[in-house]
């Protein structure tokens, strides 16, 4: 029987299997942020290990800090000292930071891959659930907890029971307007945030084969909001080409025999999945969501289900909402396009060539977050910020931003935010938010118009 490309990865990393029990997972990288590390920290000294292997973790500060101002103090008071203890705990230990100030401080799975430190066939976690995100490249990626962090501190490995595998196959073409926001939000709609419980899920077929890095990392940002484990997609040439160059990166001879590595990092033909599903691209529209958790989404013209359901009238209630009406034509004040989901340049120029010429409706507050001082600098050369800034955007700087309320920016209390967030939870913004999860296009669109609108009427 032939190995999913999950098995390869995970199997090459297991350090020592215990009889019917679990085993032991060696991590290649680890990245670190200001919000889940300080306790691991502290774990670690109370008990007087050293840190195992300090080069290969990676710091920086993002959850929450400001997106003004940063080259001045905090005034935050838990920000502050969160911030605070991880540069001096990093110091202490010999971790490398890239803190506040920073050219390479972004939000921890934007960095990542940006500067080469995320490859094909690694393990890595970080205490953050959305490290599903590296799967994109064929690694292994998972967040995890902060007991966990301390674990991989003082031994670089975790002990851990092997996931069962998923595949989901997406094939055929998307239609015009159709991002890789609006196929993952399609799959969890249709499968359900529990879907993916006990996973690691393999995305596969010819629309995934097809997006760029930046679109099949937020498919895999997102698997988590099934309930995955991770998600993971076959490394390709589109791989390879946006690793080759990266800052840290393989270079010359050591990138040819890594390659050469990477396209092994594939699924069998004769793989077996513990479970499959497939969907036709064809059938994917422009999503949006209604509720308070990822699985609540619709085609942006389709009506709100009539479904008999407690907590789905909750939700409801809360969004101020009703069954079987429609979303179009609803007023929304603030818009929101950043988070590790899609705060990259490809988000950025999607939403710019949109709004290239437009003006921001008068009722709408829309922020422009990106992901990384790089990205800042980037849609500064090729001109997206002037197009933002021209239509009355506000650009803010690097940092996890409104999509969780931790930080200043958060969404007042009743208002509604179409944001390219990952999660719309109940308070996720900021105490009483209204989330309504899209993409950047839909996101963009929504800015200019003051509501939800039909997107495909702009574009066919």
């Amino acid at each position: 029987m032939g190995k999913s490309l999950f098995e390869k990865v995970w199997d090459a990393h297991v350090v020592h299997t215990i009889e019917n029990g679990p085993q032991i997972l060696y991590i290649d990288k680890h990245l670190i942020h200001e919000v889940t590390s300080p306790q691991a920290f502290s774990e670690i000294e109370k008990r007087n290990l050293p840190l195992f292997r300090a080069n290969q973790i990676v710091a920086t500060a993002d959850h929450n800090v400001p997106t003004q101002n940063q080259h001045l103090p905090i005034k935050e008071a838990l920000s502050k000292k969160q911030v605070e203890t991880l540069t001096d705990n990093c110091k202490k230990y010999g971790v490398t930071l890239y803190g506040l100030g920073h050219p390479y401080q972004g939000i921890v799975h934007v960095i990542g891959p940006e500067l080469g430190i995320t490859q094909p066939g690694m393990t890595i976690v970080c205490g953050d659930s959305h490290t599903s995100t590296h799967g994109a490249f064929g690694s292994i990626a998972f967040g995890i907890g902060t007991s966990q962090v301390a674990q991989v501190f003082a031994s670089q490995c975790l002990l851990l029971d092997k996931p069962k595998k998923m595949r989901i196959s997406v094939s055929g073409k998307l239609k015009n307007g159709v991002l890789p926001k609006d196929v993952i939000l399609y799959i969890i709609a249709k499968l359900g945030t529990n879907a993916g419980t006990g996973f690691f899920v393999e995305f596969a077929g010819e629309v995934f084969e097809k997006m760029s890095m930046e679109g099949r990392m937020t498919v895999c940002n997102m698997s988590i909001e099934m309930g995955a484990r991770g998600g993971i997609i076959a490394p390709d040439k589109t791989t390879f080409d946006y690793v080759k160059g990266k800052e840290f990166a393989p270079k010359g001879e050591e990138l040819k025999a890594k390659i050469a590595y990477w396209k092994t990092l594939k699924s069998d033909a004769d793989a077996v999945f513990d479970k499959e599903y497939q969907f036709d691209g064809a059938d994917i529209a422009p999503m949006i969501t209604y509720g308070t958790n990822p699985g609540m989404g619709i085609k942006i013209t389709e009506k709100i289900p009539n479904l008999q359901d407690e907590s789905f009238d909750k939700a409801l209630v809360y969004m101020g909402l009703k069954k079987d009406t429609s979303l179009l034509g609803l007023p929304v004040n603030y818009v929101f396009i950043g988070s590790c989901t899609n705060s990259r340049i490809e988000d950025f120029r999607v939403a710019a060539s949109f709004i290239k010429g437009r003006k921001k409706a008068a009722n709408v507050n829309a922020l422009i977050v990106p992901g990384s001082q790089q990205i800042a600098k980037r849609i500064k050369e090729e001109g997206i910020q002037a197009i933002f800034e021209s239509a009355g955007f506000e650009i803010r700087q690097a940092g996890c931003s409104a999509c969780l309320g931790m930080n200043e920016d958060k969404i007042p209390a009743g208002e509604y935010c179409v944001s390219t967030s990952n999660r719309n939870f109940e308070g996720r913004q900021g105490p009483g938010a209204r989330t309504f999860l899209a993409s950047p296009l839909v996101a963009a669109i929504t800015a200019i118009e003051g509501k939800i609108v039909d997107v495909q009427q702009y574009l066919n």
